[in-house]
């Protein structure tokens, strides 16, 4: 902790997302229900920054700032389900491949290819239409097409730690593959693992804004990248609306960027050497 600290941008990643954090888990207080209700705003369409709405209103009367807030808890709920999905599948194929070998590795190392060829987004998008609408389908879509960078990660650290001496040693005084796995494997893969974790909720966060963005969000939830497609489907740009377009795109901007930076932080911590 101490060492993590000395990195100032990483510390300010870190307070950057405690913020959007709470903000998400206060949404439901800080925004009522009827000021997202169409049916019961009073404010005008298209209304610029101004003292009562200091973000504008959207097409339909609704307060910016409110949405952006509304907004925060889906997007950070997708990308960090998305994230645990995929680093986890990444996880277990990288473990099993490293350290059974033969067979089992060849027939992973295919299947591992065979989705680092295909484009991710393209794979999402075709999930997320054959998939019924919903945050379900979209985590999932995310989940499963963004885990073979960390399977390849976890492979190369679970070969590297199997042929240090220690391991030898305990295989020969009779530890198997679970004592072997789970005493000496998963302890040294649990730092790069926590590490790629961060870098991939940031990533989770695009493909989610991005798959909104283009209509296959939930459509009964607010989100960044939703928010970002209703602005284009109902004429932001010719309306000049800015202020619809900049707060949800600068919002992901920030939280993703806050991410990495904390993700480089925690990587200077547990691989000093790279």
């Amino acid at each position: 902790m101490r060492v993590l600290l000395t990195h100032r941008s990483g510390v300010a990643g870190a307070v950057v997302l405690a913020v959007a954090a709470v903000l998400a888990l206060l949404a439901p207080w800080l925004v009522p229900a009827e000021a997202l209700d169409v049916t019961r705003v009073s404010a005008g369409a298209w209304q610029a920054p101004a003292a009562q709405h200091w973000l504008g209103t959207d097409h339909t009367g609704r307060s910016v700032a409110l949405l952006v807030v509304s907004g925060a808890g889906t997007s950070l709920f997708v990308g960090l389900t998305a994230a645990v999905l995929s680093v986890g599948i990444g996880t277990l194929v990288g473990i099993t491949s490293g350290h059974f070998g033969g067979v089992v590795s060849g027939a992973l190392l295919r299947v591992t290819d065979f989705f680092l060829v295909l484009p991710a987004l393209v794979l999402a998008i075709a999930l997320s239409t054959v998939l019924p609408r919903g945050l379900g389908t979209i985590v999932l879509a995310i989940g499963l097409t963004s885990w073979p960078s960390t399977a390849r990660m976890v492979r190369a650290q679970t070969l590297t730690i199997e042929a240090r001496p220690f391991v030898e040693r305990a295989r020969a005084l009779g530890g198997g593959h679970l004592h072997v796995i789970g005493r000496h494997v998963v302890p040294s893969v649990v730092p790069l693992v926590l590490v790629n974790t961060t870098l991939a909720v940031a990533s989770s966060i695009v493909a989610e804004s991005t798959l909104a963005f283009l209509g296959l969000g939930d459509p009964t939830r607010i989100s960044w990248g939703a928010m970002l497609h209703q602005a284009q489907l109902h004429g932001a740009v010719p309306q000049r609306a800015w202020w619809f377009l900049l707060p949800p795109g600068v919002a992901i901007v920030v939280v993703v960027l806050a991410f990495t930076l904390v993700g480089r932080a925690l990587e200077a911590v547990v691989t000093p050497k790279r």
